[in-house]
């Protein structure tokens, strides 16, 4: 189902899509093939890599063992943020749910070592933008968001409000505390020199 170039690269975007490669001659298997587009990375080290394809009536999913498929029209819901982490801080994800499948996360770096991910950008947008297009062709009522959920956002930065707050208050505390320990030494340094005389 996936060209054999991609084993020599942790992802590898296609717009010819599916073919067969026989003594370095690539040919595209059918019609339908030729409008197939495919996106591959690998979300854990370890992990098996997720591939995706999309086929003229849906995408085509594989996770290790796991695959399905989700027609578009069945697509009911599709958002796309910005997620930097500590290994790579310019990191995209597009997650799409779909009635009676798992939610699918398609990111747009891959592991490619321990210690080093791979940046996908030209391959991401140009599947993402495809899948875009083929959603909006279909008739669906998928509904499109961005950013980040606001559950997760709003009591993050309530939490996040509240911490700042409370070292603040501490801070000041704290050195109104200092204030009054330097009273008391600077009082109480005169009365023990006037009772050592």
């Amino acid at each position: 189902m996936f060209s054999q170039a991609w084993l020599g690269d942790n992802a590898k975007f296609e717009l010819n899509g599916a073919a067969e490669v026989s003594e370095g001659v690539t040919e595209a298997r059918s019609n339908t093939a030729a409008n197939a587009v495919t996106y591959a990375y690998r979300a854990t080290l370890l992990g098996a890599p997720r591939h995706f394809t999309l086929s003229d009536d849906g995408i085509d999913w594989t996770s290790g063992l796991m695959s399905g498929h989700i027609p578009y029209r069945n697509i009911r819901r599709l958002r796309m943020s910005f997620r930097p982490v500590s290994m790579q801080s310019h990191r995209f994800i597009t997650e799409l749910w779909g009635e009676g499948a798992p939610r699918l996360k398609i990111v747009s770096t891959s592991w490619k070592s321990m210690v080093e991910q791979e940046r996908l950008d030209r391959s991401y947008s140009d599947f993402v933008r495809e899948l875009h297009r083929r959603i909006s062709k279909a008739v669906s009522s998928t509904r499109f968001e961005r950013g980040t959920s606001p559950w997760i956002y709003w009591p993050g930065l309530a939490i996040f409000v509240t911490v700042a707050l409370g070292l603040a208050g501490g801070a000041v505390q704290a050195s109104q505390c200092r204030r009054l320990r330097w009273r008391c030494v600077c009082g109480c340094f005169p009365c023990a020199l006037s009772l050592a005389d």
